[in-house]
Order: C-alpha cells, then sequence, then structure tokens
C-alpha cells in the first residue's frame, strides 16, 4: 500500500520561502559574478547597478503585494469577508516589507550614480514613496487602533487609495522620468537588456516572487490563526462567566 503524503499550507508556505530565499542569494551572487559590465562611460557608478538585480524584483513583488492588499480591501469593504481583510493585513504587511526594499536599495545606488539618494522632483520616486507610506500607515494603524468595523473600514478604504497610486507610478515610469537613466549596456546589439544581465534579473524576479508567494501564504495563515485563537478565548471566557 502507498501511503498518502499530505502537505500542509504551512510546509507550502516554507517552501516557497526557502526556495525564494535561496534564489535571491543566488541572484546576488551571480549579480557580481555572472552579469556583465555596463557603459563606464554612460554611468557615474557603474559597479553600482549591481544592486539593481535586487532592487527590481523588489518593485515587482511590492506590487504584487499592493495588489493582494486592494483585493482584501474590495473584499472586506464590499463583503465584509473576514478572508478579505486578512488579505489586506497580508499585503499591507508585505507591501512595506518588500516596499522599504524599493525605498533603501533605490537611495543607495542613486547616491553613487546621482550623487544624491533622492530627487523630489522625479514624479515615479515620489509616488512610490508615498504607496509605501499608504502600507506603513495601514500597519501601524492595525497595531495601535482597536480592532472593529470602523477601523477595517477606514483602512481598506485607505487600501483602496494607496491601490490608486500603483498605476500612476507605472506611468510616470515611461512618461514622466526624470532621474532614470535609459538602458547602457555593454555588447548591447540595440537599447535592450543585455542577455547575460536579463537572465539574471529573471532570476531574481522569479526568486523574488516565490519568497513572495511563501510569506503570503505563511502571513495569511499566522492571521487566520491568530483570528481562531481570539474566537476560542471570547468562547471560553462566555463559559467562563
Amino acid at each position: 500500500m502507498f501511503g498518502i503524503v499530505v502537505i500542509s499550507r504551512k510546509q507550502v508556505g516554507w517552501a516557497f520561502t526557502g526556495l525564494g530565499s535561496l534564489g535571491a542569494i543566488i541572484t546576488a551572487i551571480l549579480s557580481y559574478t555572472y552579469a556583465p559590465g555596463v557603459d563606464p562611460e554612460a554611468w557615474n557608478a557603474p559597479e553600482a547597478y549591481r544592486i539593481l538585480f535586487w532592487h527590481v524584483p523588489f518593485a515587482w513583488t511590492s506590487f504584487v503585494a499592493y495588489t493582494i492588499l486592494f483585493v482584501g480591501s474590495i473584499a472586506w469593504y464590499a463583503r465584509r469577508k473576514e478572508w478579505g481583510w486578512r488579505l489586506v493585513a497580508t499585503g499591507s504587511d508585505l507591501g512595506l516589507l518588500f516596499g522599504l526594499g524599493v525605498v533603501i536599495s533605490g537611495p543607495i545606488w542613486g547616491a553613487a550614480e546621482w550623487g544624491v539618494p533622492w530627487d523630489w522632483g522625479d514624479l515615479r520616486l515620489n509616488t512610490y514613496a508615498l504607496l509605501t507610506g499608504v502600507a506603513l500607515f495601514i500597519v501601524l494603524s492595525r497595531r495601535s487602533q482597536p480592532d472593529g468595523i470602523d477601523t477595517r473600514d477606514t483602512l481598506s478604504t485607505v487600501g483602496l487609495f494607496g491601490f490608486a497610486l500603483v498605476p500612476i507610478t507605472a506611468l510616470a515610469t515611461t512618461l514622466y522620468r526624470e532621474r532614470h537613466p535609459g538602458v547602457v549596456i555593454v555588447k548591447s546589439e540595440d537599447s535592450g537588456l543585455d542577455p547575460e544581465i536579463s537572465r539574471v534579473l529573471l532570476i531574481g524576479v522569479l526568486s523574488f516572487s516565490l519568497l513572495m508567494i511563501g510569506l503570503s501564504i505563511l502571513t495569511e495563515l499566522s492571521y487566520r490563526l491568530h483570528a481562531e485563537l481570539v474566537e476560542l478565548q471570547q468562547r471560553l471566557d462566555e463559559v467562563v462567566h
């Protein structure tokens, strides 16, 4: 007889998180050992560009997190679904985590390439910073305000507003770019990315996506278990009294 192996959500979450973390480490190693250099005449700090192999995946996964926040906000605000509120909590937590990865890694590169870590005149930078600020506000508010319908309604509305910044930021990337340079790569036959750089970036994006999936599963599961614990505590209190 063959046994049936039952894999729990927790195990799946840890598996994705482990694979994603390993991939992120491999991406960092490849960015220094495999990825080619960029044109030193087109970049002020050509070696500093290697931080972008984490910066870009951080940005991609942060947008996924904000999408989770958006879906959860709609589900809670429109139908009062508990799973929707868990998605609000999960999306805001991960949006803040990966968003901070963007706003930390970006200024490190900016300080080396531009001479200043931040350009307040660049729409893309400022809208993304505001987006991360929205996630921070939701996270802090959830931890400081009493849990209830009014609090959840308010923060869900903030989540919907925050997601509106995603297309604005994406639009600013192409139409209102001030500081971010075009792609200038050694050995490139056109304006696109060098194939070796594309491969490392792809590994990075896939790795951070796996990490996002794993953390999403684990974070949502933790909020689910917390809600069940609170419900059990309430029932126990009713029995005692």
